[in-house]
């Protein structure tokens, strides 16, 4: 299988707790004056985690300081990514490995992978139960997974080659961008039953859901452009002009960031008059976009230049940069 990546030719659009420290009654006068011993602190929250596609791994950046801490080796060309309600655990699919591996972020160790489907590319955790939807690019299907064992729970036929994916905030709805039906499909989270569908701009790739959960916003690699799409109306109210190649949507401030391959750059839109306010020269061939929880910085996966990238969502100028592994993605939900 060849390597999935955006739109070119013959790729695929392609807690654990600390340990209880007990003083028994005979060290009791050390206690007076010596300090207490402190268990080791593992991984805390703070981080980025990119798949990096090429380089079959998981970069893990510190975002206090922008250093990257550890790098996990995940095999089969992982790209999607996507986190626990909770942060602490991360599930990457590798379409060229056809599975999805469970990584502690915590302990920054896989515990586990399960099989899904032929060609895994999209990943979405739902925000209130915990489940697993993975996109199956070349069945043309969501996958449910049970999120502790993987196990397989359900599964739906969507529109032709379902990319990104995402799971609105009272994970009522899941979004499939279906990039060769130009198309959002959405289904019951439950159930999977269908819901309905969108029609879109060319090739949506990335979909992204907005946090008070009204709009949802599709990256059309193929028309250049940036679909809005009401909620739950489920209907298209506005299209947002952007530059070459857009690939996700990430939203802050009530601006929306747009990652644009081709332009090496990030288009940056007001999501209330849909106005572009900023263009914002990043490294080459930007992909996988995310906010921190606070609203405070966008970050940017840059495929080519093999950096992660960091921009002030209020000055909207770029903050930070560091080198990541080869081919960084982060398709999905990377920030904890």
């Amino acid at each position: 299988m060849t390597t999935v990546r955006g739109v070119r030719a013959g790729r695929l659009g392609v807690g654990s707790g600390l340990a209880l420290v007990t003083i028994w009654a005979t060290a009791m006068a050390m206690a007076q004056t010596a300090p207490l011993p402190v268990a080791p602190k593992l991984a805390e929250a703070g981080e980025a985690l990119i798949t990096n596609q090429t380089g079959d791994s998981l970069s893990v950046v510190r975002l206090s300081d922008f250093k990257v801490v550890a790098e996990l080796a995940i095999d089969g060309k992982p790209a999607g990514i996507a986190l626990s309600p909770d942060r602490r655990t991360a599930y990457v699919t590798s379409p060229e490995g056809k599975v999805v591996t469970i990584i502690d972020a915590i302990s920054r160790k896989a515990t586990g992978r399960f099989p899904a489907g032929k060609g895994p590319l999209g990943i979405a955790v739902n925000p209130v139960g915990g489940r697993v939807y993975v996109a199956d690019w070349y069945q043309h299907k969501i996958m449910a997974h049970e999120p502790v064992t993987g196990r397989l729970v359900g599964e739906k036929s969507v529109g032709q080659s379902p990319s990104g994916l995402a799971v609105t905030p009272d994970g009522k709805h899941v979004l499939s961008a279906d990039r060769d039906s130009n198309q959002v499909t959405i289904l019951d989270a439950d159930t999977l039953d269908l819901i309905g569908t969108v029609a879109v701009g060319e090739r949506p790739f990335g979909v992204t859901v907005s946090a008070d959960g009204r709009r949802a916003y599709t990256a059309n690699v193929g028309s250049n452009d940036v679909s809005v799409i009401e909620v739950p109306a489920w209907s298209l109210i506005g299209t947002v002009p952007v530059g070459r190649r857009p690939y996700a949507v990430a939203i802050a401030q009530g601006r929306a960031f747009v990652s644009d391959q081709y332009a090496a750059t990030v288009t940056v839109f007001d999501v209330a008059t849909l106005a572009v306010v900023k263009i914002i020269p990043v490294g080459d061939y930007p992909e996988g976009m995310a906010a921190d929880a606070a609203g405070r910085n966008i970050y940017v996966a840059c495929w080519s230049a093999n950096t992660l990238e960091r921009i002030d969502a209020a000055t909207l100028e770029v903050t930070g940069k560091v080198a990541v592994g080869d081919g960084p993605r982060a398709f999905g939900d990377f920030i904890r």
